[in-house]
């Protein structure tokens, strides 16, 4: 049971969302910048940033959605997700993507975790500055949409299977009108 009155039905940060329609806007506007830009970083690579964050700071709602788009990205038949959830190390995702992981393992333990050698190694491996900052402010973020998810004991779905859809719909249409009312 949530810790205040929330729409019932709505899981994870759907349900505060509702609650508070003036800080959605904003939070929908970050994610959208946050894990749609493609640039070095693909959608794909970015959404598995923000999965693996939440898995680290144990949100199943943020990182069954997010882990979810991250697969519809990588090709769900991957299974991506689920193998860097239990070692990124050995996952099968790019030496950057590998490196950038260790600093937003790091950020998601506290920001001063960062530490230049693993900012070094991601560079190493061929991260940019541009990939380096969008790491540490996806995890950041991540943090605090966790916390908001956890801090106020919203409803998940307990079935990952039923995170499937939102995952295709976070994929595809993104963050900005996904709690818009849908035309009948």
């Amino acid at each position: 049971m949530a810790h205040i009155e929330l729409p019932e039905g709505l899981p994870g940060i759907l349900g505060p969302m509702a609650f508070s329609p003036k800080t959605t806007k904003p939070l929908n506007e970050l994610a959208e910048v946050l894990l749609r830009t493609n640039d070095t970083l693909s959608p794909a690579e970015r959404e598995t940033i923000a999965a693996f964050t939440s898995r680290r700071n144990d949100c199943f709602f943020c990182s069954t959605s997010h882990g979810a788009a991250a697969d519809y990205l990588h090709g769900r038949e991957a299974n991506v997700v689920q193998q860097t959830w239990e070692n990124y190390h050995t996952a099968p995702i790019s030496s950057k993507l590998k490196a950038l992981l260790t600093i937003a393992s790091s950020v998601q333990q506290g920001g001063k975790h960062v530490t230049p050698e693993q900012v070094e190694l991601a560079r190493a491996e061929g991260a940019t500055d541009k990939d380096i900052h969008d790491t540490v402010l996806i995890a950041a973020a991540f943090c605090m949409y966790n916390r908001y998810v956890d801090g106020l004991a919203t409803w998940a779905p307990q079935d990952p299977a039923a995170y499937a859809d939102m995952g295709e719909t976070l994929a595809t249409k993104g963050y900005v009108h996904f709690n818009e009312p849908q035309p009948a």
